[in-house]
């Protein structure tokens, strides 16, 4: 672990608990007078975006509303909210759904206010945003992504089939509204994507090695809720305990991740999602019981963290078999929330197994891979794939 200078960031103001959604129309309206809302049809059909609209205009915010993202969101959902924005000379942007809203709602603050394309701004030697970005108020609807707490967006680039991950302070919501109450609406299948990514991302920030004291004690506490809550949260949608404890695991995992970074899950997740378009949270709980078996050795001690919140009637074993006894775990809540392998997702094996090669360099590119406990060859990303495409998620006995 990195015990240096770490900077953390964070959005400037999070409301987080049971109908903070209610106070969408006060938090706004110290930021803007003209709102975008960058949603979806889904968000439109449960009723979300209309309540939104009436609470904003109660304290006399105008709005117009985007509703184009879909499942992954790609460079042309933001040049089209981006062109509306624009059109409209909106002041505030409010993101309202899933990771996919979010993400296209950070990239259109930035570029409304820097100019340019999302391109622009990746990779080391990318476009730094220099004006500040439009304020963007972030309100998730399923406990996943934490999203609403990063300075990243990850938008996929249609022309190349490449998932661009763009990383700067810009990047990061000027707030987050988290309200338990918007996830009872998410699916069982939802539920069980999402959960797995937060768990992912609390798992990797704790793993990172550019993990700090802070981003560990959000790390250490997403993974307590999300492995005590998950399954209940997937078993039975209504239990507002469990979905208001995944909700808080999901904001910390965020937090941590954005100011630890993410390893090799994330790396390989991305060109699965560019190429197969599989959602991200699938990706990454397809992912992740293969990764944490190839990097178990080279981070016993943390995994077995891991393991002692999964079973936390167990502390008498050794770090070794905590370890071990993590792994299966994450494996078997695979299994009973029905996660499936990518062959099971129904991607063709040979149009996988011809692509394995450019994912695995795609991988790389990502800077990812290089936070893991063990860095991995191309060679050994590659194999990974391979394992991936047929993984058994069973083990001898749940734990749930």
């Amino acid at each position: 672990m990195n015990v240096g200078i770490s900077n953390f960031r964070t959005p400037q103001s999070i409301l987080f608990g049971r109908g903070a959604f209610e106070k969408i129309g006060e938090e706004a309206t110290c930021r803007g007078k003209n709102a975008l809302i960058v949603s979806d049809k889904v968000m439109e059909r449960l009723g979300y975006v209309n309540k939104c609209v009436d609470r904003l205009a109660v304290h006399g915010v105008r709005t117009k509303v985007y509703l184009g993202v879909d499942s992954e969101p790609t460079d042309h959902h933001v040049a089209e909210a981006l062109e509306l924005i624009k059109q409209e000379k909106c002041d505030l942007l409010i993101s309202l759904g899933g990771g996919s809203c979010i993400d296209t709602a950070k990239a259109v603050s930035v570029l409304a206010a820097n100019g340019g394309r999302i391109n622009d701004y990746a990779g080391a030697w990318g476009k730094f945003a220099i004006k500040p970005p439009i304020p963007h108020i972030a309100v998730p609807t399923t406990a996943g992504t934490g999203s609403e707490a990063t300075d990243v967006t990850v938008i996929t680039i249609v022309s190349t089939d490449v998932k661009l991950m763009v990383k700067q302070p810009a990047f990061m919501p000027t707030a987050a509204i988290v309200d338990p109450l918007l996830t009872i609406s998410s699916p069982k299948h939802i539920t069980a994507a999402t959960g797995v990514d937060a768990l992912s991302h609390a798992v990797e920030a704790y793993l990172s090695k550019k993990a700090n004291p802070m981003s560990d004690t959000l790390a250490l506490s997403a993974m307590k809720h999300i492995a005590a809550n998950l399954y209940q949260a997937y078993n039975d949608g209504e239990n507002l305990v469990a979905r208001e404890a995944m909700s808080l695991g999901a904001l910390q995992a965020g937090m941590a991740f954005s100011n630890a970074s993410v390893c090799l899950v994330h790396g390989m997740s991305r060109p699965i999602g560019a190429l197969f378009h599989v959602p991200h949270g699938y990706s990454n709980a397809m992912l992740l019981p293969a990764v944490l078996e190839f990097s178990k050795n080279h981070c016993v001690d943390r995994l077995a963290d891991l393991g002692r919140f999964f079973a936390p009637d167990k502390r008498e074993l050794s770090n070794e078999a905590l370890a071990y006894f993590a792994v299966e775990s994450v494996k078997g809540l695979c299994d009973v929330l029905n996660i499936p392998n990518l062959k099971g997702w129904g991607i063709d094996r040979g149009k996988f197994a011809a692509s394995i090669s450019k994912m695995a360099q795609d991988a790389l590119d990502s800077g990812s891979p290089a936070n893991n406990p063990i860095e991995p060859t191309k060679h050994e990303i590659e194999d990974l794939y391979r394992i991936c495409y047929d993984y058994d998620f069973s083990v001898k006995k749940h734990a749930y």
